[in-house]
């Protein structure tokens, strides 16, 4: 998938010849070594081709320091984000770069200050990214001073002192700042004010208080901001913010003052507690607000929302909403397409009142609930809907009719009126074999999520007739080596997750994913390498010891056919049982006791 992005960006240079150019030039470290004498041809390589031969050598672990100097004529974007190779050694090649216009180098623990003096005087370099590089501190931002061309700078979580945030005050084209997790005062914000041009800031975090927020009024193309984690209470004015983080603030007011309001497109403000909730949302025109994050906010009352008529995402998780809430969500419905209300107090009751109000919602997440299968059948009456998670609720797949001889109707067989559904995950939650038929039928299914201790080989084979399934987890079921081993999966079957099904063994998952190289399998059992040659995946065992060893040679014995016999006994018991039959065996074990059944 890393290829096939990196290709698009090749633009009018994308064609199976470049593809196979690559591929060939990147093949092994003696192919490396036949071109890289050919530096006239590789100098004048356009900059694009140049940069998916860079990243693919990267990607293939070809890339060292010396090697780089090849590319110092032709390459003008360079990710060398989180590689710890990376030194003052690969930043004194990279600062010969010519026309490099954006250098990565976040979360590369070894570089430190004097390594950056390498970069100094570059004419065209304007984007750098030293993010989370812990040994930077106001010597290395001495060495970007005489960089006069960068508009981007994110030094977010490095060792930067308020000392040194003050002499960024001479880089007079940045256009985007990030300061997060960095101990600036006031005194510190209020030495950028001659940054005219800054349009995103980021300054989570920080020691900024109400007083040090004023000066942002003072930042006049300021779009985007970030005070998360501040003690930051009163936001002024700043009319031309279209993006706010205010998450873990105690907040009191947002853009109260004078002048035009702000017109908000993105507001999170995810654990936030707010002194008067309605009052915060009435300085800023609520018209163009499109994303609203509350996850975590202790919320009771949401009467606010129903002046927030532009919502499309709101995620309202974690708060002490109930079902009598749930009106104000469905008046500000009418272009909501992701609503998260995990870990609320919203029952299937609640579902019930979004229907007919929600008529454009793709996505909707109950996870941690106490909804069950008649939220399935309200949900069943949402056609627009993609993506449905029900995780940890009470969904059991099955209604009961009203009068005790009467018989049970699949819940599940109301998601066959959604026809674009593409995502569900009804992972613990009690579903048996039966309840799950109603899946098979949602033809344009590609994730499915499963986890239920009472799924057995029989769900498996239902779940194969489901044509576009690209991603399948059947997590803690009860399945055994026959059912995977007669499993014939979708055709576009990419990921198969068997973490928990405790009763496979190594041999037959490796006898699967020798007949399947081209599925991701995910279990204890199994250790998925993959290498970057082309689209092949190689699936290896994990290590067996020695015991496993014997038993493989035990399992081509004659006794073999018995010993199946006696493993496939297990099938009669629940896990529960089960589990008490080892621990009993052990405890009989340690006194000479014989092991018991469970009763």
């Amino acid at each position: 998938m890393g290829d096939q992005s990196l290709f698009a960006e090749l633009g009018e240079l994308e064609s199976p010849l470049v593809r196979l150019c690559i591929e060939k030039a990147t093949q092994s470290g003696d192919a490396v070594e036949t071109w890289r004498r050919q530096r006239r041809t590789l100098e004048r390589l356009p900059p694009q081709l140049a940069g998916a031969l860079l990243h693919r050598l990267h990607r293939r672990r070809l890339l060292y320091p010396s090697l780089l100097e090849v590319f110092k004529y032709s390459v003008e974007r360079i990710d060398l984000s989180g590689e710890y190779s990376v030194d003052a050694e690969w930043m004194a090649y990279l600062g010969a770069f010519q026309y490099l216009h954006s250098l990565n180098i976040s979360d590369c623990h070894r570089i430190n200050s004097s390594a950056l003096w390498a970069l100094s005087g570059m004419k065209y370099l304007k984007e750098v990214d030293i993010s989370r590089c812990s040994k930077v501190d106001d010597a290395g931002i001495k060495h970007l001073l005489s960089i006069q061309t960068i508009e981007v700078l994110c030094i977010s979580e490095t060792s930067v002192s308020t000392a040194g945030v003050t002499l960024l005050s001479s880089l007079k084209k940045l256009s985007k700042l990030d300061l997060g997790g960095l101990f600036i005062t006031d005194t510190a914000l209020a030495s950028l004010q001659v940054l005219k041009k800054l349009r995103h800031l980021d300054i989570w975090g920080s020691d900024i208080s109400n007083e040090g927020a004023s000066i942002l009024v003072n930042f006049p193309n300021l779009t985007f901001l970030n005070l998360a984690w501040t003690k930051v209470t009163i936001l002024p004015n700043v009319s031309s913010i279209a993006c706010l983080n205010m998450s873990d603030c105690t907040i009191q007011s947002m853009f109260k003052g004078e002048g035009n309001k702000a017109r908000l497109s993105k507001l999170l403000l995810a654990g936030a507690l707010f002194k008067d909730i309605a009052n915060a949302f009435l300085y800023f025109d609520s018209n163009s607000l499109s994303f609203l994050d509350l996850s975590n906010s202790s919320l009771h009352d949401l009467s606010f929302l129903s002046i927030l008529h532009a919502l499309e995402y709101l995620d309202l998780s974690g708060n002490l909403i109930g079902d009598d809430s749930v009106k104000y969500i469905a008046s500000a419905g009418a272009n909501l397409k992701t609503l998260n209300l995990s870990n609320t107090r919203v029952t299937s009751a609640g579902v019930a009142v979004l229907v007919g109000h929600v008529l454009k919602l793709e996505t909707i997440s109950l996870d941690s609930t106490t909804t069950d299968d008649l939220a399935i059948s309200y949900i069943g009456m949402i056609p627009s809907l993609k993506a449905v998670s029900m995780k940890r609720t009470h969904v059991r797949g099955v209604i009961q009719q009203n009068g005790g001889d009467a018989e049970c109707v699949l819940s599940l067989t109301a998601l066959e009126n959604l026809k674009q559904l593409e995502k569900l995950n009804l992972e613990e939650t009690p579903l048996k074999d039966e309840a799950i038929i109603p899946i098979t039928n949602l033809k344009q299914l590609t994730h499915l999520s499963l986890r239920s201790s009472f799924l057995t080989d029989a769900s498996l084979h239902h779940l194969s007739s489901i044509p576009n399934l690209i991603n399948l987890s059947i997590q803690d079921a009860i399945l055994t080596n026959a059912g995977i081993d007669s499993f014939n999966p979708p055709l576009s079957l990419q990921v198969l997750d068997l973490s928990g099904d405790w009763l496979l063994t190594k041999d037959a998952l490796l006898l699967f994913v020798q007949r399947h190289s081209d599925i991701e399998v995910r279990h204890a059992h199994v250790t998925t390498f993959q290498y970057d040659n082309g689209d092949t995946k190689y699936h290896l065992p994990l290590q067996t010891s020695m015991r496993t060893s014997q038993q493989r040679r035990f399992s081509s014995s004659p006794l073999k056919s018995k010993m199946a016999a006696i493993i496939d006994q297990r099938l009669k018991y629940s896990r529960a049982e089960l589990l008490s039959m080892q621990f009993a065996s052990m405890s009989a074990a340690s006194f000479g006791e014989p092991p018991t059944s469970p009763k």
